[in-house]
């Protein structure tokens, strides 16, 4: 018995000693981070003289001044918006890159004499792991060397690749190719939010700007398949590409003006400048005295958006719902020309644009986003206390576009006959636009707002997982649509979404109950409570050292 019951603990043993260390590298990630954003802000910087010590050995840290126009979160709102602007351009491409063989498919798979229907899925599958692949890296990286040499390489080597794609001599060429560009794709969609979160410091306004965001992640592939499928029956599926690398060429003007963003490192280009302006070798910004290395960088950096996945409750509920769906968005570029080709003899050009509604719903969410926006910032001056809870602020949303996107999924499989005319199902995409983009939204934004300084790899983890469920999910469309039917396919999609609409319910609920038992967000708010009890402390001592000697000019 004693026997068995040592050899039962182990497991448990094992496990308690695997949450002990993933725990330590959490907290030792957490601080590690956190005090070099405390530094950028909070340290005394420089003094403006250039009187310098050369022979000096004590080391000096400099620091953002209180209104210095360098900070990213000073610049200028035309500037900013700019920067938006170029991070849309980049992410249309990268998400009009994912599905650009979409209609081209046919004809790529008579010229390569592919058969198989399994295969006939991999250009847009082999892109969709590419996406898996690349926010593991980028999204870390983008914290350690900046937003803009991450984002300028990766979109180079994009552009590169795509004209690859269209000079691909085989298929499995071809595949490769799409590999290699949807690695470097992926870095937009895991870089672009922690670009707007080190501009905006507001949350309002930091939202809008991810509203922005998410318009181009849904317009992007909604445009490709109208592309291929009008372009590949007449110029040939080649062409497909090519339009792709001349959409990329009309970009790189705009993303060579992106400036970096991220300020860690403006802090590090200014402490260089120092360096070298006052021949004073001692001058250092925080990043540059934070531990560093392939090792550090190997289990901490790269690590942190699997971590995240693994043992932090937002995160992964969050990225399961957004898998699920992003899984069907995907699928649907199989599924569509199943039903619009199939049942109603469309042409694959006009089953193309059977996807518009979708854009149509992706707007009016937007819209609807920024009416919300709207109505929470005059509920916050009125003081509502609803809107004292941090998830207020972003997932009721969500909890309007989970149903929507339900609905959606049941109305396309039980229209989608032929006694029923084509624009019926068609007009399905306008609510499932609306709740695809609507869900995005409301929990990106809510994972930017709860993790701040680990944005970027909280969204290198959403990325990562729904990119895996978009790349795997279309290889059952067309089993599931023969075998089922259209109606209880979509049928099928629809219960699924319907189970993970409680998700935002949930987080409404006992949101604030989660981010207390996590690792990052618990040891935000507790130096964020620090911070506050340490500048009360530092105020009443000014005004205790105002009144002493108020009293002695008196005496």
């Amino acid at each position: 018995m004693a026997g068995t019951s040592d050899v039962d603990s182990r497991p448990h043993q094992t496990h308690n000693t695997l949450s002990r260390v993933v725990s330590g590298i959490d907290e030792s990630d957490a601080e590690q981070r956190y005090n070099v954003e405390a530094a950028d802000n909070k340290i005394t910087s420089l003094p403006t003289s250039s009187a310098i010590s050369v022979a000096s050995t004590q080391r000096k840290v400099i620091s953002w001044e209180k209104n210095d126009p360098e900070k990213p979160f000073n610049w200028s709102t035309r500037k900013k918006a700019w920067v938006v602007l170029v991070g849309m351009f980049v992410v249309v491409n990268s998400t009009m890159g994912s599905s650009l063989p979409s209609n081209a498919i046919p004809f790529i798979s008579a010229d390569f004499h592919i058969t198989s229907s399994y295969s006939e899925v991999l250009p847009i599958s082999m892109y969709l792991i590419g996406y898996v692949l690349g926010p593991l890296l980028f999204g870390p990286l983008s914290e350690t060397f900046g937003r803009r040499a991450i984002m300028t390489s990766t979109f180079l080597a994009y552009t590169i690749f795509t004209m690859a794609c269209a000079l691909s001599p085989n298929w499995a060429a071809l595949l490769i190719f799409r590999l290699l560009t949807g690695v470097n794709a992926s870095s937009p969609i895991s870089v672009v939010g922690g670009v707007y979160a080190d501009m905006y410091e507001d949350p309002v306004t930091r939202g809008r700007a991810m509203a922005v965001f998410m318009s181009g992640t849904c317009l992007g592939p909604l445009i490709a398949p109208i592309v291929s499928g009008y372009i590949s029956p007449i110029k040939g599926w080649r062409w497909t590409f090519w339009i792709g690398l001349m959409v990329a060429g009309a970009t790189l003007p705009a993303l060579a003006t992106l400036p970096e963003t991220f300020g860690p490192i403006l802090l590090a280009r200014r402490a260089a400048k120092l360096r070298k302006s006052t021949n004073n070798p001692n001058i250092f910004a925080p990043l540059e005295l934070e531990k560093k290395g392939w090792k550090q960088m190997a289990t901490v950096t790269l690590t942190r958006p699997l971590r995240m996945i693994c043992f932090e409750l937002i995160v992964l509920a969050t990225c399961l719902y957004l898998s699920l769906a992003y899984g069907i968005f995907y699928l649907f570029f199989e599924a569509y020309p199943i039903i619009f080709q199939g049942i109603y003899g469309q042409s694959s050009g006009v089953s193309g644009l059977m996807f518009l509604p979708i854009g149509g719903g992706s707007v009016l969410a937007v819209l609807l986003f920024l009416w919300y926006d709207g109505f929470l910032r005059k509920a916050q001056k009125q003081n509502k206390p609803w809107t004292r809870k941090e998830e207020a602020r972003r997932l009721p949303l969500a909890c309007v576009g989970g149903p929507l996107y339900v609905v959606s999924l049941f109305w396309l499989g039980w229209t989608a006959r032929s006694d029923v005319p084509f624009y019926v199902p068609m007009l399905a995409g306008v609510p499932f636009g609306m709740g695809f983009v609507l869900i995005f939204m409301a929990l990106l934004n809510y994972l930017t707002d709860a993790y701040e300084i680990f944005a970027a790899s909280s969204m290198a983890a959403s990325s990562c997982c729904r990119s895996l469920a978009g790349a795997v999910l279309p290889f059952a469309a067309t089993p599931m649509f023969a075998r089922l039917g259209v109606a209880w396919a979509c049928s099928l999609l629809g219960f699924l979404s319907l189970g993970m609409c409680a998700i935002p319910f949930m987080f409404l609920w006992k949101g604030d109950v989660i981010r207390e038992g996590s690792k990052f967000c618990n040891f935000l708010k507790e130096k964020k409570r620090q911070e506050l009890e340490e500048l009360e402390r530092e105020g009443r001592e000014i005004e205790g050292l105002g009144f002493d000697e108020a009293a002695g000019e008196k005496a």
